[in-house]
């Protein structure tokens, strides 16, 4: 109980102005997992809302470990922009029900739109030409894990479309700040594509791997297992087709740090978000699948 009433105090102070997230290493606890939950979860900017964050933290400590919390709903309400971006999403899905084709996803998706005053950002006509004739929808947010995907499918997003078409691809914050490996994130994956069939039951799926990056030598590990793993349950699937493109990022089977955006940046950060050739590159090798799966 000594525990949990440090981190709500914990959480409760985090929500303060100026608050130095060095605090974290003087809130102690009796198991390096406790310790590493709080260095992990709060100590990112794009961290996860406050109940997902008391959960993952006080489940080793309260034998519900059984819950795997990538392939529940848990949404992000509480950041301003993430609720707003929701509702542009619930409003794009209402003034165009004839969409036959939704991306849904993370950043990486949500990137698709991204232009810029360098050639390099100038993602969106890529996405004009391969995907604008099919009346597309966007349904990409930054930051968003497997549960933050399943909570936005159960709360409307798909309410009255009915697509040929979801492009699937999440997975690559589950091995973030969350630290959820693929013995978590597989399920979550299955999770949403399972929500999907029930909202869009008409719907044809495209599930993406997870894209390859450069952050950690874990995340990679965990990214290739991921991938093989999703390989194997879908190989069969009359209902899911599972693309793995991360080699066309790759050079000799390693990410090449020039088809990302993010090693561009001021200052540089991990490359993990493809540029415009990176996704021009995506967009090429799953291109016949997309046809076909549009007839």
């Amino acid at each position: 109980m000594r525990l949990v009433k440090q981190a709500f105090l914990f959480l409760k102070k985090r929500k303060q102005k100026n608050f130095d997230f060095s605090e974290a290493v003087q809130v102690k606890s009796s198991t390096t997992q406790i310790k590493k939950s709080f260095l992990l979860l709060f100590s990112k900017k794009e961290a996860l809302p406050f109940p997902a964050l008391l959960l993952a933290m006080l489940l080793p400590i309260t034998a519900q470990a059984a819950v795997n919390l990538a392939a529940v709903p848990i949404g992000r309400m509480d950041l301003p922009w993430w609720r707003a971006r929701f509702e542009h999403t619930l409003a794009e899905a209402r003034a165009d029900r004839g969409a036959k084709l939704v991306w849904l996803g993370d950043s990486i998706t949500q990137y698709w739109l991204r232009t810029g005053d360098k050639p390099y950002l100038q993602v969106k006509p890529v996405w004009d030409r391969y995907y604008g004739k099919y009346d597309p929808l966007n349904f990409g947010f930054i930051g968003d894990t497997t549960s933050s995907v399943i909570w936005r499918i159960d709360h409307g997003e798909f309410d009255g479309l009915h697509p040929k078409l979801v492009i699937l691809m999440i997975g690559a914050n589950n091995l973030g700040a969350t630290h959820w490996g693929a013995h978590l994130t597989v399920p979550g994956i299955e999770a949403v594509v399972n929500d999907l069939h029930r909202h869009v039951p008409g719907a044809k799926i495209l599930l993406l791997g997870i894209l390859p990056s450069i952050r950690s030598a874990w995340i990679s590990a965990e990214t290739t297992k991921i991938n093989r793993e999703l390989a194997q349950v879908y190989a069969h699937s009359r209902l899911v087709t599972f693309r793995n493109v991360g080699s066309v990022l790759e050079v000799d089977g390693k990410p090449l740090a020039s088809l990302y955006v993010d090693p561009r940046m001021t200052p540089p950060e991990p490359a993990l978000h493809p540029d415009a050739t990176g996704m021009r590159r995506i967009a090429r090798a799953i291109a016949p699948a997309v046809t076909r799966l549009m007839q």
